[in-house]
């Protein structure tokens, strides 16, 4: 948002612009000092005041307003580019009323109206740090771009005698100190309303606290900037409350867009008392009438998406490009994606930060508690009317009740927002939603299911945990983890393992066997013809020998000289998360897999390409790990050449089930090099 951005800023700044060595200090200013940097961490002030890769509050970071385009200024205690000549008064004036020591007005970009509220005492100790703990750094400020007529300041002076307050904190004697702790933060240096809080038609934040004549619109959402923070009134409990401002995530949801800055720069940093008392403060704020309806109660019981999963556009699109990660019942993974179901920002009345995050993709805080950052792939290239559909689905399953979302609506946050240029590409990605339009699209899409959840429909025939799915993402839509598109065409082939020709139905059973450890699916029964369905619906026209973009797992050196030890790091650092510290994979509490095995008895047995070492680096160069991927569809990992093949010879070489018919293979065809047998 235009009031508190800071784009790709780094946790260093809040934990290495330290405090300096002192030793002139006396004791009273040294513990000013001290006290004055939490102070500013309360209040956030790294995030505007510093650049990616700059210096710790040297300012220049550009932040757009819906007027034009301002640069933070360099708060730092060199005398002539930062606030060194500043006298308390004059950095007390600027913090109170927005007034340079010059005498130019500030823009309330700086949020000054809630800073009037800091207590005298904390104001000097902000002002000893910044004095006497930051570095003095000559970086020169940047000029403002605003527009005509808001170029002018002389119109600031107007505005804040129009809804500048102006008023220190005062203590509510009837409540506890726990309680006016917390909305001294939350007012004040915590600054919560700048986002939180609706604004006029001057852009002012409507009150300023809980009391008075507007008072029940504090913290009760407001849109900015294609973003929508919700409304903070009555949210969640007060532990829920606590875990996210600490983690940046809980049970309920996970901190995206601006918060997520927040989270990493700041609250992450507040004292266990002070989270606590925000807690209580937020939990006294009772909710508006408009929220009622839209916001669901802590005791959210989620319903079963059932046939609209797969009868709906919008089901087969949240099918395709959003169960893996949010699962079909829309509950996420604990510790890892956010549920859908019950989730505040998927159900708010303004559907604008649902819209902008699965337009440009999210990046989870990384804090002390929660380091792994994980995230989610932009989804700009899938059309607004699949959006459209998929956004609606999400927000009227699983016991949500929200309005419909629509095109327009899609393409006015899509018009708002800079979307990354997407590689191109002659692979084009097979819709589950366009199955509907075939004229047998029943058995498509019931063949389509048994490739994504054949452990759970076949039982009898997966011997494993594994998933058609599993290597094939997404049913075989993703380009470089080889994909249907086109397979169906491709056969009869002659098939150097099996030493003779083979049909489709043949090459299926082949899976079943070898890396699902299971049995053979018989040919005339209702799955295979399902099955063959549907991979001659993702054959798109191709022909025997054609060409077919994206096909197989795409290529990889295999010069590389695989390290082992190396290969066990990674796997540690980047795999771990998901497929589990000793390869056994992520499951619910059923048994099914979220994320399947890659060794173990539940793993691909030795008969699959994953137990190949350059095979599995190619695959998981091209395609993992898939919550780092900022590209549309889910490809495109973010692994050198080195480390992917590293990590598959570690991984894929760990014990696994044995296939018993591997003796028969290789008759006609010369082994790879990387084969394990």
């Amino acid at each position: 948002m235009w009031l508190k951005h800071s784009v790709g800023m780094c946790l260093a700044f809040v934990l290495s612009g330290s405090l300096l060595a002192a030793p002139s200090l006396d004791s009273s200013l040294s513990q000013s000092v001290k006290r004055g940097q939490y102070l500013s961490t309360l209040g956030d002030c790294a995030a505007c005041h510093s650049m990616q890769g700059g210096k710790h509050m040297a300012g220049g970071l550009e932040l757009k307003t819906p007027f034009g385009k301002l640069y933070s200024t360099n708060i730092t205690p060199d005398k002539k580019a930062g606030i060194g000549s500043y006298t308390f008064e004059q950095f007390d004036r600027a913090m109170r009323k927005g007034v340079a020591a010059d005498g130019h007005n500030l823009y309330p970009a700086m949020p000054y109206p809630s800073y009037a509220k800091m207590s005298g005492e904390d104001m000097q100790a902000l002002y000893d740090y910044l004095m006497n703990g930051v570095e003095p750094v000559a970086q020169p400020n940047k000029a403002s771009e605003m527009k005509w007529p808001f170029s002018m300041r002389w119109g600031l002076s107007l505005w804040n005698k129009m809804f500048l307050e102006n008023k220190p904190f005062v203590e509510d004697k009837t409540k506890s100190a726990a309680w006016n702790r917390g909305a001294y933060i939350v007012q004040g240096l915590g600054h919560c309303g700048s986002c939180h809080t609706p604004r006029g038609i001057a852009f002012q934040e409507k009150t300023m606290a809980q009391d008075g004549k507007n008072g029940n619109l504090f913290l009760a959402g407001s849109t900015v900037d294609a973003w929508h923070a919700v409304s903070l009134r009555d949210i969640w409990t007060e532990a829920d409350i606590v875990e996210f401002l600490k983690t940046g995530r809980n049970k309920h949801a996970t901190a995206y867009g601006t918060m997520t800055e927040v989270v990493g720069l700041s609250t992450q940093h507040f004292t266990q008392e002070d989270l606590q008392s925000i807690a209580v403060y937020l939990k006294s704020l009772p909710v508006t009438s408009k929220q009622v309806a839209a916001t669901p109660k802590t005791t959210f019981v989620p319903q079963p998406a059932g046939e609209k999963l797969y009868k709906t556009a919008g089901g087969l699109g949240y099918d395709q490009f959003c169960s893996t990660c949010h699962r079909k019942d829309g509950m996420g993974v604990t510790g890892l994606f956010p549920p859908l179901a019950g989730n505040r920002s998927i159900l708010s009345e303004d559907p604008t930060s649902a819209i902008h995050v699965t337009l440009s993709g999210w990046k989870s805080a990384s804090t002390k508690g929660q380091p792994r950052v994980v995230g989610m792939p932009e989804f700009g290239n899938l059309t607004d009317e699949e959006l459209a559909d998929i956004i609606t689905f999400m927000r009227t399953t699983w016991g949500n009740q929200a309005t419909h979302v629509t095109a327009a609506q899609v393409k006015k946050v899509r018009d708002q927002i800079d979307l990354a240029k997407q590689d191109g590409t002659k692979f084009s990605t097979p819709r589950f939603a366009n199955m509907l339009e075939t004229a047998n699209a029943e058995q498509v899409v019931y063949g389509m299911r048994l490739m994504t959840e054949t452990k759970a429909l076949l039982p009898d025939n997966v011997g494993n945990g594994l998933n058609c799915s599993s290597c094939h993402l997404n049913g075989g839509t993703v380009a470089k983890a080889s994909p249907f598109v086109g397979v169906a065409s491709q056969f009869p082939r002659y098939a150097a393992r099996a030493g003779r020709e083979i049909d489709l139905q043949d090459r299926i059973n082949g899976c079943f066997k070898r890396s699902m450890h299971g049995k053979p699916v018989p040919k005339k029964s209702k799955e295979m013809q399902a099955m063959v369905a549907y991979f001659q619906w993702m054959n798109n026209g191709y022909k025997m020998n054609d060409k077919i973009p994206g096909r197989g797992i795409g290529k990889i050196d295999d010069a590389i000289v695989p390290d082992k030890t190396n290969g066990k790091k990674i796997y540690e650092a980047q795999c771990a998360v998901c497929h589990g510290q000793n390869g056994q994979g992520v499951q619910k509490p059923d048994g099914s897999y979220v994320f399947p095995a890659v060794w173990g008895d539940d793993s691909f047995n030795i008969g699959a390409g994953m137990a190949r070492t350059y095979t599995a680096a190619a695959f998981i160069k091209s395609n993992m790990p898939m919550g780092h991927s900022t590209r549309f569809p889910l490809g495109h990992g973010g692994l050198s050449d080195q480390d992917a093949v590293d990590v598959a010879e570690y991984f894929s070489h760990v014990k696994r089930p044995d296939f018993a018919e591997k003796v028969n293979d290789w008759p006609n065809g010369e082994k790879p090099k990387d084969a394990r047998y």
